[in-house]
């Protein structure tokens, strides 16, 4: 009977000594462009912080890798309840945290993270339980937007006033999935335009029109002695990205 007891002491003082450990909890972070697919090393990543919600502290942080994923299945197939959209070799974060008790987290993406000046932050929160991993997709946040690099005129360059001023940007998904005329990601669709201001004053608006190069979007203008801003958007009526690029330029 004693030795039963003793046993029984014990095996309560092992358990209750062991849940002071912490205990390594997976969670898979994923970034998903808006109307698009995964957010990946094509783009250099999403940047993922995993930070304690109370007291801020940054649990967990890295970059997405991988590819964008299977376009038949992510943009064209139906999706069957609970059905992974992610396979092994799709773009994400895996974090092992460890923790002794749940902990509310709040789970921020920030892409796509070297566009800066398209670079925007999805985020979400939820419990981390000890030992609970959350795998497949896992957290899947959705990043708004399009990345807009003005590739014409460049910055500061001057352009005698005799010359037509060549407009060009291109234009992607925060994926990088390029926007091609009749393509799942339509041009057609989009609406493109060059906003040229000088001293402040809008001057002009150029629509700017697909090319045969995927993504490149082009317009041309005359205009006076000067110095110029320009402001190159685009806009997704149906889906509600957008994405803007700026740069200035002399007119001599």
């Amino acid at each position: 009977m004693r030795i039963t007891v003793l046993r029984s002491f014990f095996l309560l003082f092992i358990f209750a000594f062991t849940g002071l450990y912490a205990q390594e909890t997976a969670i898979m972070v994923r970034a998903k462009a808006k109307d698009a697919k995964f957010i990946g090393s094509s783009v250099g990543g999403a940047k993922i912080y995993i930070k304690n919600a109370e007291t801020g502290e940054i649990l967990a942080e890295g970059l997405t890798k991988g590819s964008t994923g299977n376009t038949e299945k992510i943009m064209n197939r139906p999706r069957e309840r609970n059905e992974n959209l992610a396979k092994e070799s799709t773009a994400g974060f895996l974090a092992n945290i460890d923790i002794k008790e749940p902990v509310f987290v709040t789970v921020e993406a920030h892409a796509p993270i070297n566009k800066k000046q398209a670079t925007v932050i999805s985020s979400t929160q939820l419990w981390l339980i000890p030992g609970k991993d959350i795998t497949g997709d896992g957290v899947v946040l959705e990043v708004p937007g399009f990345v807009v690099d003005i590739l014409s005129p460049q910055t500061h360059e001057r352009i005698p006033q005799t010359k037509e001023v060549e407009i060009m940007a291109n234009i992607i998904l925060m994926c990088g999935c390029p926007v091609t005329e009749g393509g799942i990601w339509d041009a057609n669709q989009y609406e493109v335009k060059a906003l040229i201001s000088s001293e402040n004053k809008q001057v002009n608006e150029v629509e700017m029109k697909v090319g045969e190069k995927p993504s490149t979007f082009s317009a041309k203008t005359n205009l006076d002695a000067g110095l110029y801003e320009i402001t190159v958007y685009a806009f997704d009526p149906a889906a509600g990205n957008t994405g803007v690029d700026k740069t200035n330029f002399i007119i001599n």
